[in-house]
């Protein structure tokens, strides 16, 4: 079902505001920024990205992950201007079940303006209709009110609330994961 031909060439995915392309080790200092940022990193129950070398083991990561055929990962950048303003992800990629998570982190500085939810629209086209999948789950922190509106925006349904089921920082912590249909998304 997966169409293995976009782990040969990774795709660039374009928007009318945005381009979506592969996340590289030169991508390091924007990401440590991004991923140090106290608002951004709020309820993404991680470690912060206090250096440059963690941002670039976390590159690194990705591009085996997506050397082993088990996700994408994508830098959103301006369409124009190219500058950095977050990531969006597709990973866990489950074969047999044509199933993948989807997250994402955004620049303060581009909150409120649409701009994850582009990103989105085109991260989940390029999952149903390129990719082959048949359904896309994000796992959010119950407290990230903005990321739940934002995925209900999106056609997401809830499909579980986990209690104290994530090891974080000392302490459990519960989780909601949402999951959105092929045939959910296409009613959009």
């Amino acid at each position: 079902m997966i169409n293995e031909q976009y782990f040969q060439e990774f795709p660039e995915l374009k928007t009318s505001r945005l381009f979506l392309r592969k996340q590289e080790l030169k991508d390091a200092a924007s990401l440590q920024q991004l991923r140090s940022n106290e608002e951004v990193m709020k309820y993404m129950d991680s470690d912060k990205h206090n250096d440059l070398k963690t941002s670039e083991a976390f590159i690194d990561r990705n591009l085996r992950t997506y050397q082993k055929k088990k996700g994408f990962f994508w830098v959103i950048t301006a369409g124009e201007s190219g500058s950095f303003m977050g990531d969006i992800i597709l990973h866990k990629i489950d074969r047999t079940n044509a199933r993948a998570e989807v997250g994402y982190t955004l620049h303060p500085n581009y909150w409120g303006h649409g701009y994850m939810k582009e990103a989105m629209r085109a991260v989940i086209s390029f999952g149903f209709h390129d990719l082959g999948l048949h359904s896309i789950e994000a796992n959010i922190n119950p407290a990230n009110e903005t990321s739940r509106a934002l995925l209900l925006k999106m056609g997401f349904k809830k499909e579980a609330y986990f209690r104290e089921n994530y090891y974080y920082n000392g302490k459990f912590l519960d989780s909601e994961i949402y999951s959105l249909l092929e045939k959910d998304f296409l009613k959009k």
